[in-house]
């Protein structure tokens, strides 16, 4: 009796993950347009990728702050006037994050005289012995910092992750991203201030 419980109650709990599997991936994968009879196409998508303009006022001066990077060393986003600067908020658990890294990377190598990325770990349970692992698997090439707490605040809270704040080099804030964006969107923007 007890066995013909379990199953019914797993073949329930199965059929309401299925349910919310297809509601969440048929609300994710269509938008208005597309419920419409539009189709996406990569004009749309590549339109829906562009970057913002920060709300409010424009180019304002993006707060300054000292925090402590992978080696245990104090790093100021004031040591790095004079460059394109991405203040890049992160975890490790969040896949859109993972997902950009490699353009990170890529952009970093590419634009390494006139960009540093200072990619900002907001996990709270994670230390520097497990970001530090994470951050060699992935062969990070720019400064990983770890939040203290308050910089989220001061950037105005951080509503999503990933977000990136892509600084001017008098470190204005020139644009803020929420969410996973190409390489591409990310190196307009570098040439747009270069």
């Amino acid at each position: 009796m007890v066995d013909v419980k379990k199953a019914v109650a797993v073949a329930i709990i199965l059929m309401v993950m299925v349910i919310a599997g297809f509601t969440l991936f048929d609300n994710s994968a269509a938008s208005d347009n597309d419920r419409k009879g539009n189709q996406l196409t990569a004009e749309s998508v590549i339109k829906s990728e562009k970057p913002k303009s920060v709300k409010g006022e424009s180019n304002r001066q993006a707060p300054n702050f000292t925090l402590t990077n992978l080696e245990g060393e104090e790093v100021s986003l004031s040591d790095y006037e004079g460059r394109i600067v991405f203040v890049n908020f992160w975890a490790t658990w969040c896949g859109p994050c993972k997902a950009e890294i490699p353009g990170f990377i890529d952009l970093q190598n590419k634009y390494k005289d006139d960009l540093v990325i200072l990619g900002i770990s907001v996990d709270r349970r994670q230390t520097r012995d497990r970001v530090a692992p994470f951050a060699k698997d992935y062969n990070i090439n720019y400064p990983v910092l770890f939040t203290d707490g308050k910089i989220e605040k001061d950037y105005g809270g951080i509503n999503g992750i990933p977000t990136t704040f892509i600084l001017d080099r008098e470190l204005n804030i020139a644009q803020e991203i929420v969410g996973y964006r190409s390489d591409a969107v990310f190196e307009q923007a570098i040439k747009s201030l270069l």
